[in-house]
């Protein structure tokens, strides 16, 4: 039988991307060893991190050009001719992805998501890219999650799905009542609203005046085997999280196929769900922030609550915000 896992076991699988100052990492003739910075136009500030084996099979074109001296670089050059600089840039990534696809360059561009995800912080937005993709960026990638639960006579009960055999990610795992990645034209919670529609058949009028925003969990992981020759890629992430307290008698039921069932667990099986590791990686940390701003997880009975804590909110190594230094 495989050991428990802490708390704090659980939040550095999410957040397991070394602490180095990666813009400032020294320049190593070693291929591996220095990420390349992805600057866009009229803007010094990295905005992203490629891997060097990424740099080398991406099919770029005369509007990137590469630097592979110190700092090595990947800068998105300005086509726009002064005229919709974000347009320019949003083309420039569509060619050069759209060619890295059919090439078939790198297998994760396989996946089947079709969305955009926005470059954060850029100066001028909307800059983005196709989600599958930003991994192979480095960008910083978006997510909104939402834990359902109720109060009921025997105490908090929360409402945890599992997720459907046939994902290509974390199939068969625990995960958050509702979650999805932010698309690049619409606002954290109005991911919230469709995802709670389609994977759990919440109604948006029930999900808006229930729903209460609780911040932003951030962390910095570092893509696992199932990527395949894209391993070791720098992805940030933010989640925003979001609770809802149901109304006695309001159930979520799959609509879409990625969940498989739901279940409704008291707070000791849930714990006890966590610490077998039977959650998704990044599902396991919202839940943990979710006991953390309830009162469940506190100083007093874990030791590595303040190491817990900051880790949920670390540092992004790239801009969130165009006037961000």
């Amino acid at each position: 039988m495989p050991a428990h896992k802490s708390h704090l076991e659980l939040v550095r699988a999410a957040d397991n991307f070394p602490y180095i100052d990666i813009a400032r990492t020294p320049y190593h003739e070693d291929e591996g060893s220095a990420f390349y910075q992805l600057l866009l136009p009229n803007d010094p500030r990295p905005h992203g991190y490629l891997l060097p084996s990424t740099v080398k099979k991406m099919p770029w074109n005369s509007h990137f050009q590469i630097t592979h001296d110190a700092p090595r670089t990947v800068q998105v050059l300005d086509s726009s001719d002064g005229k919709d600089i974000a347009g320019a840039i949003n083309r420039d990534f569509s060619t050069v992805i759209e060619n890295a696809i059919q090439s078939k360059a790198f297998a994760v561009l396989g996946r089947p998501h079709h969305e955009d995800f926005k470059i954060l912080g850029a100066r001028h937005p909307p800059v983005q890219l196709l989600r599958t993709a930003a991994s192979l960026f480095g960008i910083t990638c978006r997510g909104a999650h939402m834990t359902a639960y109720q109060n009921t006579e025997e105490g908090m009960k929360i409402w945890v799905p599992r997720r459907s055999a046939h994902l290509f990610t974390y199939p068969n795992m625990l995960d958050t009542t509702v979650a999805g990645g932010v698309r690049a034209e619409e606002s954290p919670f109005e991911c919230i609203l469709h995802e709670a529609d389609e994977e759990a058949s919440l109604q948006a009028d029930l999900v808006r005046e229930h729903t209460r925003a609780c911040g932003v969990l951030t962390y910095v992981a570092q893509s696992d085997a199932q990527n395949g020759e894209n391993y070791g890629c720098m992805v940030p992430d933010c989640l925003y999280v979001y609770d809802i307290e149901l109304p006695a008698g309001v159930v979520p039921k799959p609509r879409d196929e990625e969940v498989k069932e739901f279940y409704l667990w008291d707070v000791e099986r849930v714990k006890e769900a966590l610490v077998k590791d039977e959650f998704k990686t990044n599902c396991a940390a919202v839940m943990i922030d979710f006991f953390i701003r309830h009162g469940i997880i506190t100083d007093e009975n874990e030791k590595d609550y303040l190491e817990i804590v900051s880790r949920l909110h670390r540092v992004l190594p790239v801009p969130t915000s165009p006037t961000a230094p």
